[in-house]
């Protein structure tokens, strides 16, 4: 299984960037797909998540508006549209995969995910 993550480079505040995944799962609908992320010397936060089949969304707070999740189950890829870009959005953004849909009670956990790409890094300067 594979999950390759690109997208990420520099940007301005208040820029956009899209971030893209492309996974190698069979029934790749079947999947919840979502993105993490890492900042450096801080653990690895949920970002948004998207379920397979109903195409559920969860987002993380901070996020709620300014980024858009979605997948095209006919490519197996996941997206991750970035706009109003802030410094803190500054990470390096990992794409995530595990069968079955989530929920809010399990979204936003790292141990909810089998799959993991190797991450892409997004910087925000001001």
């Amino acid at each position: 299984v594979q999950l390759q993550a690109s997208g990420g480079g520099l940007a301005q505040v208040g820029d956009s960037l899209r971030l893209s995944c492309a996974a190698s799962l069979r029934s790749f609908s079947s999947y919840a797909v979502g993105w993490f992320r890492q900042a450096p010397g801080k653990e690895r936060e949920f970002v948004a998540g998207i379920n397979g089949r109903n195409g559920a969304t969860y987002y993380r707070e901070s996020v709620k508006g300014r980024f858009t999740i979605s997948r095209d189950n006919a490519k197996n890829t996941v997206s991750l549209q970035m706009s109003s870009l802030k410094p803190e959005d500054t990470a390096t953004y990992y794409c995530t995969a595990d069968w079955g849909p989530k929920s809010s009670t399990n979204v936003y956990s790292t141990k909810s995910y089998q799959y993991w790409g190797q991450g892409t890094l997004v910087t925000v300067s001001s």
